[in-house]
């Protein structure tokens, strides 16, 4: 009798054992923290792509179908599913990148997002919009989003930059990385924020974005006109 109960309590043990490192596996797995270049910190996966790849000069993002980042004003549409690759944010600092997509299906997109939690949030976003032009979306959500529509990109490939300095939001895009265009400056609250960057497909069943000539500098920009 002794001897099944030394047994039945050792299979108890490596039972649990085995649940746990299985656990263990998949915390890690879905924590996995990932470097890329032009990021001097690690990044980690706030919702997993389809599929994505980290190369020597890009990082692209594949989501899939029905995913998407906003909070409607009429109250009717919320959420937050579109993957996204974070790392933490300096108090003060310069992100840009270029985004490449081949706007597929209406509001695909690619974007650099700025996020304190869910209700709080950035999202600078190259996206297919309601007419099907190439469009400099920004999306500044306090609550409720806003949707700002600005100027409509020709081609596939646009650079943006955030920049931060103190609770100073100010947003520009490029067509060329060098010549610096203003689009929207503002104040926006909260400590503890995380930065990166973000594929949507809201309509389609997959949008794949392309992240490339990625720069980060953790400094405050003197001239929020010229974005240095």
């Amino acid at each position: 009798m002794q001897s099944m109960k030394n047994k039945l309590s050792l299979s108890i043990i490596l039972t649990s054992l085995f649940i746990f490192l299985v656990n263990t596996k998949c915390f890690s797995q879905n924590n996995e923290l990932l470097k890329i270049i032009g990021i001097p910190k690690l990044l980690q996966w706030e919702n997993k792509p389809k599929s994505f790849k980290i190369n020597k000069s890009s990082v692209t993002i594949i989501s899939g179908e029905k995913t998407d980042m906003f909070r409607d004003p009429n109250v009717t549409y919320n959420t937050d599913n579109a993957p996204k690759l974070l790392f933490e944010a300096d108090s003060n600092f310069v992100l840009s990148t270029a985004i490449e997509h081949a706007f597929q299906n209406k509001w695909d997109g690619g974007a650099i997002v700025l996020k304190k939690d869910s209700l709080n949030w950035i999202k600078c976003c190259f996206e297919k919009d309601y007419t099907g032009a190439k469009r400099i979306v920004t999306v500044v959500t306090k609550g409720v989003s806003d949707d700002c529509n600005s100027v409509e990109i020709k081609g596939n490939k646009v650079y943006f930059k955030l920049a931060k300095a103190g609770n100073v939001i100010t947003i520009y895009y490029s067509l060329n990385g060098v010549n610096w265009l203003l689009v929207r400056h503002f104040t926006f609250d909260g400590k503890d924020l995380n930065v990166g960057f973000l594929s949507q497909s809201p309509t389609g069943k997959e949008c794949k974005v392309t992240f490339s000539d990625i720069k980060y500098s953790a400094k405050k920009i003197k001239d929020p006109y010229f974005g240095e």
